[in-house]
């Protein structure tokens, strides 16, 4: 079939009618590919399904695009600044279980729905001005500083493996060309991984027998693994209370990358977007993906700047491709040797990556308040960022074991992490000191800034 010019903008961008089924798959295998190492990673990390997050993932972008109208081409995959939302302890020093981490995060995927109302009522200027750089650039900060110590203890069973991954990261990331270039993240995990099975014959024969074992086809998720299995007798309300307050304030930064990654979806396309269908609808299919895929057992969800990567290089911008990669992640899904692959992914391996994500998470929190040129003369503005980053630093490593402040409600024992002190603190501050001079909207570059893609 000739290839054909579609009359429908840039010169040089096609849509399906021209690129015909075959072509069409091709892009659809491609778009999976870039998503694909940073959105597994997520589960390698927090023990979470491997299985049940490319299936969210798959549906989640689906319900994504038949929320927004079938019109953004997005992608939706494991959100990195959720990692913080497992691993998290009680006051008395004992693991919250994932399951309970889950419905945090299912909690915190209902603050898009609150968000999104927000801006349909009353606007986004009106409503960003209480979410300002001078709050989200540092919780943003203190989200990848809290999370440094566990990837330094990863790295630490072979370092020499977290270096080949770290490396391997900066060389794709630096010096990479096309589609390399957009995946460093996965050719940091394979490479690291091979590693491995070279270095530690031990690791390989673990990964060996783990894969062995696993069956090629099977359920995504059990019961087990979802938030809905905390419901009953055993249910600890102190513990569940204590993950949602914990995890929710995490949100307040993941909002603010997808308005970001909305914004740059745009300017790939050049297509308004923010306008039609809206950010209101966008925030609805984020928020809605992200609460669904956490209640069961998967993470949150986030629109991926790799996809919008593809989307440049490629210069097909038909949403349809995208959702052709969501049908890919979903039959993946149902491959239970696949998941035990990733499942077998060795320590260092994922430390190494884990180094590089948890200081990119801070470096875009600097990035965040540099291009948004916050004015540090104002005294508002350094009480503000000195509040959150010493609040959020010195609960999570100064209480001991709790890492948090603990309070009693009857019988019930709250546990508030130093990032939710933080974050409330940064926001009544702000609203409340005189000052306040951002506006969302004027500056396109500041409002693009938060993007925790590699």
């Amino acid at each position: 079939m000739k290839k054909e010019k579609i009359a429908i903008g840039e010169e040089g961008i096609y849509d399906a009618r021209t690129l015909g089924a075959p072509r069409m798959l091709i892009l659809g295998v491609q778009h999976m590919f870039a998503m694909f190492g940073a959105t597994v990673l997520v589960p390698a990390i927090t023990g979470l399904s491997v299985s049940s997050t490319l299936l969210f993932a798959g549906l989640g972008t689906l319900l994504f695009h038949l929320i927004t109208g079938r019109k953004v081409p997005a992608f939706l995959g494991s959100s990195f600044a959720f990692l913080g939302a497992y691993g998290l302890v009680t006051a008395s020093g004992t693991d919250i279980p994932l399951t309970y981490s889950s419905f945090g995060v299912a909690c915190a995927g209902l603050l898009y729905l609150v968000l999104a109302l927000l801006f349909k009522l009353f606007g986004a200027q009106r409503v960003m001005k209480f979410f300002p750089p001078i709050v989200t650039g540092p919780v943003i900060i203190a989200i990848g500083l809290t999370l440094s110590g566990t990837a330094i203890q990863s790295s630490q069973s072979n370092w020499w493996v977290a270096l080949i991954a770290i490396l391997t990261v900066i060389i794709f990331n630096i010096w990479g060309k096309g589609m390399l270039k957009i995946i460093p993240i996965l050719l940091g995990v394979i490479v690291s991984y091979a590693s491995s099975m070279i270095l530690d014959p031990a690791s390989r024969t673990a990964m060996v027998e783990r894969v062995a074992e696993a069956d090629w086809i099977g359920l995504p998720f059990q019961w087990g693994e979802t938030a809905f299995s905390i419901f009953g007798e055993s249910l600890d309300t102190g513990m569940l209370i204590s993950a949602i307050i914990t995890i929710m304030p995490i949100a307040l930064a993941t909002m603010v990358e997808h308005i970001g990654d909305i914004c740059a979806i745009s300017s790939t396309t050049k297509r308004n977007y923010i306008s039609d269908p809206g950010l209101h609808r966008t925030l609805l299919g984020d928020g809605m993906a992200t609460s669904i895929a956490a209640l069961f057992g998967a993470p949150a969800n986030t629109t991926y700047g790799e996809n919008t990567g593809v989307l440049a290089l490629s210069k097909v911008y038909d949403p349809r491709v995208i959702r052709l990669a969501a049908g890919f992640a979903v039959l993946l899904s149902f491959c239970p040797k696949f998941a035990a692959v990733v499942a077998a992914m060795p320590q260092a391996t994922m430390g190494g990556v884990s180094l590089v994500l948890y200081g990119m998470i801070s470096a875009v929190g600097v990035r965040n308040i540099v291009e948004n040129k916050v004015d540090f003369s104002k005294s508002r503005n350094v009480l503000i960022a000195a509040l959150i980053l010493v609040l959020a630093i010195g609960i999570k490593y100064g209480t001991g074991a709790a890492a948090g402040i603990v309070f009693h409600i009857g019988t019930m024992t709250i546990n508030l992490s130093g990032l939710a002190i933080a974050a409330i603190v940064g926001i009544v501050l702000n609203a409340v000191l005189p000052g306040k001079d951002y506006k969302f909207g004027v500056d396109a570059q500041g409002d693009t800034s938060v993007n925790f893609k590699v």
